[in-house]
Order: structure tokens, then sequence, then C-alpha cells
């Protein structure tokens, strides 16, 4: 059975300190608390608040996608959670049809694909020169 909900706000959970993004039933009935990141909250944030950035955000990008592709989000359900993650899947309408996106596909970072040997190798090669020139 799958329940509307829209946003009704954004919160900090007073023990943790981790932002809560609060999900609310049309009647008002049902809430769902779903706890993200500090970077993604400040997104929602952000967007909610109706407040632009200097350069588009990760968000601005999928929308811009969804947009020049002529397509519409339709629903986003949450289908599972796993460890505290919420997994859903993202409904676009596209050409008159309903794509499902997988919106938490897992990635695949087993060691039997990558070579800790040559990882190894090319940290022992690096200039210390080089190290710090790069700020994230």
């Amino acid at each position: 059975m799958q329940i509307e909900m829209t946003i009704k706000g954004l919160m900090v959970d007073p023990v943790t300190n981790v932002p809560i993004v609060i999900l609310r039933d049309k009647d008002g009935q049902k809430v769902l608390p779903i706890w993200v990141g500090i970077f993604e909250a400040n997104a929602i944030a952000l967007q909610i608040e109706n407040i632009s950035t200097p350069r588009p955000m990760t968000h601005d990008l999928l929308r811009n996608i969804i947009q020049d592709l002529k397509a519409s989000v339709q629903k986003i359900v949450v289908c599972d959670l796993q460890e505290n993650t919420f997994y859903a899947l993202i409904y676009l309408s596209l050409n008159g049809d309903t794509v499902a996106i997988d919106a938490a596909k897992p990635v695949d970072f087993s060691t039997d694909k990558a070579d800790p040997d040559r990882l190894h190798r090319w940290l022992e090669s690096l200039d210390p020169d080089d190290l710090g020139k790069y700020k994230m």
C-alpha cells in the first residue's frame, strides 16, 4: 500500500544533531522521519527557502536533465529500508511511458576487480610536494 506524502519540514534531531526530513500524509495522520546527511539537508533547505546558489547543485543538474528530456517526476516510492537507509524508486513520465529509476543502485567495489598492489605502488610513488594542491 502506497501512501502519498509531502515534505512537512526539516529539523535537527535533538538527541543526535542529525538533520531529519519530516514527511506527512495528506490527512496529517502519518509522519515519516528520514534522517539525512548535512549536505543533503542543506540542499533541501535551500530549495524549500527558494534560495539560489552561485552555481548549480547536483539536484539542479538532475532537474535540468529531466526537463531537457521533456520528462516529469510522477512519484518517488520508498520501497525498502536496510541498515537505516531508505531505498526508493523515482517514477518518470517520458514520452507517454513510465520509467522507474533506482535511486540507490548499489555499486560493486569488490576487491577481485581492483588491484591492491597497483594502488599501493601508486600511493608510494606520490611526490609529497604534490599533496595538498587540491582543496575540497
